[in-house]
């Protein structure tokens, strides 16, 4: 019965966006939604299992390619580039190599593909930190990114070098890649000119920049840092020399496409992070714990900023792990990462969803009540 449900939702949400008005919406439907999630409508679940993550739109809006470890489409037993169409539900086409680890996928707007693997060093999964008491993400020197045909054939290394290279997305007008690097010796963000290969640091105070995003005028670009000082610094610095970063704490910052005029637009504990360009370039939407610190197992929710006032909006209300997002290049979906589902039992998969953005929400959203929680 579970599955036919999952099914249901798949196939049944429509994708008309904003243009979709109150009286075409069925919220009875809407069973993936929570109460005061006003600008989301149509939440539909693309994966089942397992860990599916930094799933990225095409410039076109037709397919997204995602990062998965989800054994029923992966053997590998560590996350590999998929792409598939959001609007055909279940077909999930392998475009990295099968082997290594991959991560960070991004299309470029002719079509090809961007992702980072290392997979030249080792066949084989690199082994995964050592337990720890804090929570740390692995920074593998064996990182490089790979540049593949539209047909996902012909991967070959585009970035590379000693150390860490990963993290990589283009600018909208096709000039740019922006990446992070350790080949400063630190956690920085680096921009590489796709048509002649010069590559130019953009960030240089201590502390991890990564996960950058250009803006849809390709004038500037959003990240997440850390600004370690003093015993944290040191902290830092140690852990990074074992290959290793703890994103405990994390701020939003924006800037020009060659590093200048930064500007921290988030100001808050724990991890701000995942951030991405509001359509209109005024605004920025991210993830972020901060309001679940000190109350048990995190949470992560997805926030919407102004970045001239700081004025931020709560988006997503699941009271679980909802980060990743990204708008479609038409405005009209979001998508994100979550570990929400259709039963609301506690889940540690994390799933991709794709939903219909609601710039304006009417009074059936202000309204809305889950179907599931009200039965």
């Amino acid at each position: 019965m579970l599955q036919i449900l999952l099914l249901l939702q798949v196939v049944t949400g429509t994708t008309d966006g904003l243009n979709q008005t109150g009286t075409d919406y069925d919220p009875t439907t809407d069973s993936l939604r929570f109460a005061g999630e006003v600008h989301l409508r149509n939440i539909r679940q693309l994966t089942f299992g397992g860990n599916n993550a930094e799933a990225y739109w095409s410039f076109d809006d037709q397919q997204i390619i995602f990062q998965s470890d989800w054994a029923e489409i992966n053997n590998q037993g560590c996350d590999q580039q998929y792409v598939m169409d959001p609007d055909i539900p279940g077909k999930y086409t392998l475009v990295s190599t099968g082997k290594g680890r991959t991560t960070c996928g991004y299309f470029l707007p002719d079509g090809r593909l961007l992702y980072a693997s290392t997979h030249a060093s080792s066949p084989e999964c690199p082994p995964p930190p050592e337990s720890r008491e804090r929570y740390v993400w692995a920074i593998y020197d064996s990182f490089d990114i790979y540049v593949a045909e539209s047909d996902y054939s012909n991967p070959e290394l585009l970035i590379g070098g000693p150390g860490y290279d990963a993290e990589a997305t283009v600018s909208p007008d096709g000039r740019f890649i922006v990446f992070t690097s350790t080949r400063s010796g630190d956690l920085d963000l680096w921009r590489y000119e796709i048509a002649t290969g010069e590559t130019i640091q953009l960030t240089s105070t201590l502390g991890y920049d990564g996960g950058a995003f250009f803006s849809r005028d390709s004038k500037r670009i959003v990240w997440r840092a850390s600004r370690p000082e003093g015993e944290n610094a040191q902290n830092y610095q140690a852990l990074l020399s074992q290959g290793l970063i703890e994103p405990g704490d994390l701020n939003v910052f924006v800037a020009d496409i060659d590093g200048g005029n930064m500007q921290q637009v988030t100001d808050s504990p724990g991890a701000n992070w995942a951030p991405f360009f509001h359509p209109d370039g005024e605004h920025v939407i991210y993830s972020s714990n901060y309001e679940s610190i000190g109350r048990g197992r995190p949470t992560f929710s997805i926030y919407m900023v102004e970045i001239s006032t700081g004025v931020t909006t709560k988006v997503t209300h699941s009271n679980t792990f909802d980060a990743f997002p990204m708008f479609s290049f038409d405005g009209n979906r979001l998508l994100f990462a979550s570990n929400r589902n259709i039963t609301r039992t506690p889940s540690r998969d994390t799933n991709v969803f794709v939903a219909d953005w609601i710039a304006e929400p009417e009074e059936v959203d202000y309204n809305f009540k889950s179907p599931v929680e009200n039965k």
